[in-house]
């Protein structure tokens, strides 16, 4: 089937087999490797993307489902200069990852979170972390790193 989609800002046309997940289809594809596979169960989060915006992990949608669709991954989030969103400024600067295989899938998820609601509460950012896992950090400074942005995002409208 012909699936045809903007990644990252690029239009990409292409033939596939209607059976292709979106997260193979971005990896092996179109060639964008920062969306990880990880549990392929849709447990842990690794392969989350934005889709129109909203958060969507890719191992539970089809190539073909996303025909049409507007798809940003890790790799589109830093500026055309290569300054990195402020998310990923904040995994940074607080120390968010550690070996940093979930690490794509939690900044994705947390800028999701941060359109829908860009002032959270600790609380709520582990409840909006809920579908993406680590297992090195225990999140402390995963959800340090969200609620520094959001400070940041803040401070810049202020």
């Amino acid at each position: 089937m012909k699936v045809s989609m903007t990644v990252n800002g690029s239009r990409y046309e292409h033939d596939v087999e209607p059976r292709l997940l979106l997260v193979h289809y971005l990896r092996e594809v179109v060639g964008l490797t920062g969306t990880n596979v990880g549990c392929d169960t849709s447990s842990c989060g690794a392969c989350t993307v934005l889709i129109g915006g909203e958060s969507v992990k890719s191992c539970t949608m089809l190539a073909v489902q996303g025909d049409g669709a507007d798809v940003t991954t890790i790799e589109g989030l830093a500026d055309a200069d290569g300054q990195m969103h402020p998310v990923q400024e904040a995994f940074r600067e607080k120390h968010g990852l550690q070996c940093g295989y979930c690490t794509p899938g939690m900044v994705m998820a947390i800028v999701s979170l941060l359109e829908e609601n860009p002032d959270p509460t600790e609380a709520e950012v582990r409840e909006g972390l809920e579908g993406n896992l680590c297992r090195c950090t225990g999140y402390h400074n995963i959800v340090a790193a969200a609620l520094h942005a959001a400070a940041g995002k803040k401070a810049a409208v202020a």
